[in-house]
């Protein structure tokens, strides 16, 4: 593979548009990452492929996207449940059993965020769920909307905080009818895609899965472990880089970039020439090229 610049290829296998909660709508991210240089995009909105048509049709010339999403899972090894994201490529968007729980996952997510609403205006935090609704434009509800509400309305300064204990992180946070991670690898295997784990060992976070995990859910189709991100510290990108060789899996790097709602951009963090190959060679769905 020859990167359109001359340099060594920069492919970016993780972000966000308007589909879910990024802030660029699908035409407008492939157009920002032609213009950040990039050969490769996945477009990995939450639990949705909406985006995936207009993305395509919108395609600058020389610049290659990766179709996925990023699914909503959980582990129940331990109580509560630890709240953790797969990355899904190149699947089948038609395969009904994947295409029924992610209806299922979304539709709990806008009751989650209405439940969210109900709580702030019970402390009198004067924020609108139908306000909120109309800011996703039709996308994934997620709490980065509730989180420009608090912008909007002055109590806040930033995502960041908004995403603070006092706030969405903790105090008025409500759980998500998440999707098992073993039936979600199982689902995606079985949709032809290629599961990989998103920022696996972020403690800045949150509550972290243990390593044990991580090996039986590559005895049960996972395909790799997202080292390279911003949450990662250099140790935590270490350990897991070390965890991937170890175990066989592929290893990728990427931005999650949500536009304005977070101040990661385009292109952070890069996968190799041979992780995204070995993920095009596993995938049921072509690569889309402009």
């Amino acid at each position: 593979m020859t990167s359109r610049t001359g340099s060594a290829p920069r492919i970016d296998l993780h972000t966000h548009s308007t589909a879910s909660d990024g802030t660029l709508t699908p035409a407008e991210l492939v157009g920002a990452a032609f213009d950040a240089g990039l050969d490769v995009l996945a477009i990995t909105d939450h639990d949705t492929t909406a985006g995936w048509a207009s993305a395509v049709n919108a395609l600058p010339p020389g610049l290659r996207l990766i179709r996925g999403a990023e699914l909503s899972c959980r582990w129940s090894g331990t109580q509560p449940a630890v709240p953790l994201h797969l990355l899904a490529y190149l699947f089948d968007p038609d395969h009904p059993e994947l295409v029924a729980e992610l209806a299922r996952v979304r539709a709990a997510r806008e009751e989650r965020g209405e439940r969210m609403v109900d709580l702030l205006r019970a402390d009198g935090i004067d924020v609108n769920w139908s306000d909120i609704l109309a800011g996703a434009g039709g996308g994934t509800v997620g709490r980065p909307h509730l989180a420009q509400a608090l912008i909007r309305a002055g109590l806040v300064g930033s995502v960041r905080e908004a995403f603070g204990p006092n706030w969405l992180g903790e105090r008025y946070r409500l759980p998500k009818e998440d999707i098992d991670v073993f039936r979600a690898v199982r689902l995606v295997r079985a949709a032809g895609g290629v599961p990989v784990f998103a920022h696996p060992r972020a403690t800045r976070r949150g509550r972290v899965v243990p390593d044990q995990l991580i090996v039986e859910l590559a005895a049960a189709g996972l395909a790799g472990l997202e080292v390279d991100h911003e949450d990662h510290t250099p140790a935590e990108r270490e350990h897991v880089r070390a965890l991937a060789d170890e175990l066989g899996l592929l290893v990728t790097g990427s931005s999650d970039f949500h536009g304005t709602h977070k101040t990661v951009q385009l292109g952070a963090f890069s996968t190799s020439v041979e992780a995204y190959e070995r993920i095009v060679a596993e995938g049921v769905t072509e690569v889309a090229s402009g």
